[in-house]
């Protein structure tokens, strides 16, 4: 069991408070992702959870109990870090069972848990290496498979694939989502890179100066950010936001034209515009929500990334297919998915 609640939250060094009241539940098997700046607290609230870091205010529950004062021992937790902190002089075999061993668990039982780990994580041939013979991916499987062993209620991992190359980052996240369809365990996981949290969570939680600006799946964040920090923060490339007025039903650009504002119930009044890359598309000069020049275009295969100065306005990034072709210099039209915009208030809250 895994099912970890934290109730208020806080963490202080001296007078600089780093957490600011969190609550948070995760529920037993949940895959939970961390996100948000440097600086937003998303470490610290890991450590907080593991024991590493003392609790200032606010409690900690596992399953039920409280925790907030036992110490890491005493959590039924394992963590993963971004060093794999493996010993070179040991085998893959003596690394994993290492954590065993020191407890006086009996040869047999950690041969058998061992075992078992390497199976899980396609660690068999490589029992009897050294670290030194292993590629980096390979160094942070026997660190999970270090955590395995342990039978943790819930795994903590703190950006564990921050260390490995770009193709190696892929391939360790597909191992981790296969880990946790395997072992159906708690999985609280801390990364700055947001492609990690929308392909591998089942919930995330955006972080910001130590508060919890939203937490929802990632269809969730994606397609109905609460504000615009998380607007800009989930979906790669990030949103445009452009300024924007409305009168009843209506919405418009400053000097361009414009569309159907969908909310003109509301009380809330926007004031900027969020359209990401890939709803928008390129049409005929007088054709589109607004017109512009294309600056730069960077073909990346599968996709085109076309950078369009608007007329009297900010540059905007628009997604096509690499299919397409365009020509840099040209006046082009930018027409919107009118389904798909969102708009934002003076508070930069999100006006639905």
């Amino acid at each position: 069991m895994g099912a970890i609640r934290l109730n208020k939250v806080e963490k202080w060094f001296g007078d600089l408070q780093v957490i600011k009241g969190i609550d948070l539940d995760i529920k037993d098997g949940e895959f939970v992702i961390f996100v948000g700046p440097s600086g937003c607290g998303k470490s610290t609230l890991l450590r907080l959870i593991s024991g590493l870091e003392e609790t200032s205010r606010g409690g900690i529950e596992i399953d039920g109990k409280d925790v907030t004062a036992l110490p890491p021992s005493g959590r039924g937790l394992s963590m993963v870090f971004q060093s794999y902190a493996l010993y070179p002089h040991m085998t893959v075999r003596e690394n994993v069972g290492f954590g065993l061993k020191t407890a006086g668990i009996a040869k047999a039982e950690i041969d058998s848990k061992v075992n078992a780990a390497a199976d899980v994580l396609k660690l068999d041939d490589y029992l009897d290496r050294r670290p030194k013979a292993l590629s980096g991916g390979q160094r942070q499987q026997v660190a999970i498979g270090r955590a395995i062993v342990r039978e943790p209620g819930a795994f903590l991992f703190d950006e564990p694939l921050s260390n490995l190359d770009a193709a190696l980052r892929v391939e360790m996240r597909f191992e981790i989502a296969r880990l946790h369809k395997s072992l159906g365990t708690t999985m609280v996981y801390v990364t700055h890179d947001q492609v990690e949290a929308m392909t591998l969570a089942d919930k995330i939680v955006v972080l910001q100066g130590g508060v919890i600006e939203q937490v929802g799946s990632p269809r969730e964040l994606y397609e109905h950010p609460d504000n615009l920090f998380v607007a800009q923060f989930i979906g790669s490339p990030k949103m445009n936001v452009l300024p924007c007025s409305v009168a009843g039903d209506r919405f418009s650009l400053d000097g361009h034209g414009a569309g159907h504002y969908p909310h003109a119930g509301s009380a809330q009044k926007p004031v900027r515009l969020g359209i990401r890359p890939e709803h928008m598309n390129i049409v005929g000069i007088d054709e589109g929500h607004c017109t512009g020049t294309i600056e730069v275009a960077e073909y990346l295969g599968a996709d085109t990334f076309v950078y369009v100065a608007l007329d009297g306005l900010d540059t905007v990034l628009v997604r096509i297919s690499g299919a397409e072709t365009v020509e840099e210099g040209a006046r082009i039209g930018l027409r919107f998915d009118e389904a798909r915009m969102h708009f934002f208030d003076a508070d930069d809250k999100a006006v639905r």
